[in-house]
């Protein structure tokens, strides 16, 4: 799954393009490199969302197999790292 759709699907952020918006700017990180919108997203990857002030990482659990997903299940599909 593209990591665009990813960050969508599972809710780590609102619409597809603000991810992709993210990803151009290069404040989104998949194992340390920087990524394109195209980039495939696999099981035990670690995502990171560099904010102004926080930097926030994740690392996936599971891929999902539908659109979008309800927010109450997004620990199906990614764990919050510290």
């Amino acid at each position: 799954m593209r990591i665009d759709k990813f960050l969508n699907a599972v809710n780590l952020t609102k619409r597809r393009a603000v991810a992709q918006d993210m990803i151009e700017e290069g404040v989104v990180y998949l194992n340390g490199k920087a990524v394109k919108a195209s980039k495939n997203v696999a099981i035990g990857d670690v995502i990171t969302l560099v904010y102004l002030e926080k930097e926030l990482r994740y690392e996936v659990l599971s891929l999902p197999t539908i659109k979008s997903t309800p927010k109450s299940q997004q620990h199906l599909y990614v764990k919050e790292l510290v």
